[in-house]
């Protein structure tokens, strides 16, 4: 449980503390507290990115529209674009998961896998296995993918539209809890109907595997069994 809320404490919890302290306790700007609360985040990305020995699309996605937006935003002055950059990161990210259904390579998939097979490498195979033969399989993966993109989506048009009604200071932690309400209701919803019948099913066909295996290695030892007592025995030996 920790590990699990470690990231969503420092890419949210941080950057939430950071703006207030900057900003009510040393006294900079809303827009330079905004920039400096945004390092944590930024930097644990780039970690991330370095430390896999693959590119993570995701990932880099984020990171890229992260530093586009503060770039932009900074050189406007305007602390209401710097709250909207933050929308429009879930924009991006959420229109970029929805377009990779379709295209066949659902992009939360990167963080499903892993937490549906546990590292487990029988599972990482039946889930190989499902992937190029189950119909029902793909279709809650492509699915869980959606579902995460359509909760993107919608809180990003919330938080637009907060980040230009709503005072810059209360819109700070308001737009952090849009966010945590959004994380939690995509992961309630495509857990129970995408991950959770996933993981069921690349449990039974890891035990599916396991005992074809076994059976496999019981008709060899019984072949072997048989032709060596068809095979006479040596005088003398």
């Amino acid at each position: 449980m920790a590990q699990s809320l470690l990231p969503l404490v420092l890419d949210v919890g941080v950057p939430l503390a950071s703006y207030y302290i900057l900003s009510d306790g040393f006294g900079l700007s809303e827009v330079a507290a905004l920039g400096w609360s945004s390092v944590v985040p930024a930097l644990r990305t780039v970690r991330a990115l370095v430390r896999r020995t693959e590119v993570n699309g995701l990932a880099l996605l984020i990171l890229v529209v992260n530093v586009v937006g503060l770039a932009l935003s900074t050189m406007t002055g305007d602390p209401r674009l710097m709250l909207a950059k933050d929308s429009g990161v879930s924009s991006v990210v959420g229109i970029a998961v929805i377009v990779s259904v379709f295209t066949g390579k659902p992009l939360m998939t990167a963080g499903l896998k892993p937490f549906v097979t546990k590292g487990i490498a029988a599972r990482s195979a039946a889930w190989d296995r499902l992937a190029a033969g189950s119909a029902p399989f793909r279709r809650a993966e492509r699915r869980f993918s959606l579902i995460w993109g359509t909760v993107l989506l919608v809180e990003c048009v919330a938080r637009v539209i907060g980040a230009y009604t709503i005072p810059v200071h209360t819109m700070v932690w308001l737009g952090s809890v849009l966010m945590v309400a959004a994380i939690l209701l995509a992961m309630v919803v495509a857990g129970g109907s995408c991950a959770e019948p996933m993981e069921k099913m690349v449990r039974a066909e890891t035990e599916a595997g396991t005992e074809a295996g076994r059976g496999a290695g019981d008709r060899v030892g019984a072949a072997g069994a048989v032709g060596s007592a068809l095979v006479p025995a040596v005088p003398g030996s």
